[in-house]
């Protein structure tokens, strides 16, 4: 495998001299002061995505989503004009948590007419308004206008259902801007076929993306994804992604793609070549509009060797594009400083033969090998941070996205910092 050249700055670093080249301080990961500023400062400013359009299948459909990051639970819903809402998942009344089930700190999903709290049968329409209350006359003149479910900003884009606590924040396709919106016509919609990870990982948020952000450790790491004569090459070559973009606060990577399908069959183990799927996802391109030509922010160098793309969508979401024809999210939830909530979703075509099936669920397990590896360094990795017997760390060029992300949220924090100051 041959290294790809780096652009003519010499570097992609160079290309963002704001960014700097020296050491990156980690205490961002550590200090319990700076997470409750970075929860201020960045969650509750921020254009989170909670979910996508094919949860809420049908009027009355909704699902809730527990939200440490802002201090809260929040209720997603369609209502009777088809109309997506966000709301606090709080009662008017006394603050019961208006929509659970057993547990009342668990996530649930449903359909109902209405939502009906369980402490005193107050009753709010699927638009939040107050529809219904027990022995209103016990009350003072109670005005029902006055009390309908608080709401939260929402707003839909590409079918990724996006909250903002920020009144004031820009709007969505604005905060994006044209590197995300450079992925729109992406065939989203016709990728309903779901495999859905979940897990508490000991760590903060930010050295999750870290990981995943870089592709400096694969030949290290994962070498065991691929068979031995394959795995002693990478570490031999080394690697290099294609291409790097940052436009503040988002960022992308662009990397090869040589195992979907692979130059050589015996590249890959047997039972890749059997259901003809791996790592890289099922090699049979789906028969759908949107994949050719793909829409132009997808890899953007327009390399030959192209598999997969990566779009860190700030501060806690990632959008991959794999070129067999499926994509992929991950979400990274902070419920303390050295805790959060890794999610991952892959999304197929859905599969029309028993055949296509099982290749979906080898990308699908192959996927959860694939992040475990990862996972299992974030613990060692947070423990030794917490220590703050060194706090800098030399990046290199491969993982400038990693540079620009804690260089964006410290950025974030401080001014935060300094406008309560003033203020």
């Amino acid at each position: 495998m041959a290294k790809f050249s780096k652009p003519a700055a010499g570097s992609w670093t160079q290309n963002y001299p704001e960014l700097g080249t020296g050491p990156v301080d980690y205490t961002d990961s550590v200090d319990p002061a700076f997470y409750e500023d970075e929860r201020h400062a960045i969650f509750r400013r921020n254009w989170l995505n909670v979910g996508r359009v094919e949860q809420l299948p049908r009027v009355g459909s909704y699902f809730t989503k527990e939200l440490p990051c802002i201090g809260s639970s929040v209720v997603i819903n369609k209502d009777r004009d088809g109309e997506i809402h966000a709301f606090h998942n709080i009662c008017r009344h006394r603050g019961n948590k208006l929509v659970w089930d057993d547990f009342p700190n668990e996530e649930t999903s449903g359909s109902c007419r209405q939502f009906t709290c369980k402490y005193h049968a107050w009753r709010y329409e699927l638009n939040g308004d107050l529809a219904f209350v027990q022995q209103e006359k016990e009350f003072f003149d109670l005005d029902k206008s006055k009390y309908g479910l608080k709401t939260i900003r929402c707003e839909v884009w590409e079918g990724f259902i996006f909250i903002n606590l920020d009144v004031n924040a820009k709007p969505l396709t604005e905060f994006l801007g044209p590197l995300i919106k450079g992925t729109e016509g992406y065939p989203f919609h016709e990728m309903t076929e779901v495999y859905s990870y979940k897990a508490e990982i000991g760590s903060n948020w930010k050295l999750f993306i870290d990981a995943f952000a870089e592709f400096y450790h694969a030949p290290i790491l994962h070498q065991k994804q691929a068979v031995k004569d394959e795995a002693s090459k990478l570490l031999d070559v080394g690697f290099e992604a294609l291409h790097y973009q940052i436009e503040a606060p988002h960022s992308m990577v662009s990397s090869w793609g040589g195992m979907a399908p692979p130059k050589d069959p015996n590249m890959v183990k047997p039972i890749e070549r059997k259901l003809r799927s791996g790592l890289f996802g099922p090699w049979d391109r789906p028969d759908i509009e949107g994949l050719d030509p793909l829409p132009e922010g997808i890899n953007p160098a327009r390399h030959r060797a192209w598999g997969i793309d990566e779009f860190e969508i700030f501060p806690n979401m990632s959008l991959l594009f794999w070129a067999p024809g499926w994509y992929l999210t991950y979400h990274y939830w902070p419920t303390a400083v050295n805790k959060h909530i890794f999610e991952a979703n892959l999304y197929f075509v859905p599969a029309k033969t028993a055949r296509e099936r099982l290749a979906q669920e080898l990308a699908a397990v192959t996927f959860k090998e694939y992040a475990l590896q990862d996972a299992n360094t974030l613990e060692a990795t947070q423990t030794m941070l917490a220590t703050r017997e060194i706090s800098d760390f030399p990046l290199n060029d491969q993982e400038v996205l990693l540079r620009h992300l804690h260089t964006t949220v410290q950025r974030i924090v401080e001014e935060y910092r300094n406008d309560n100051v003033n203020n």
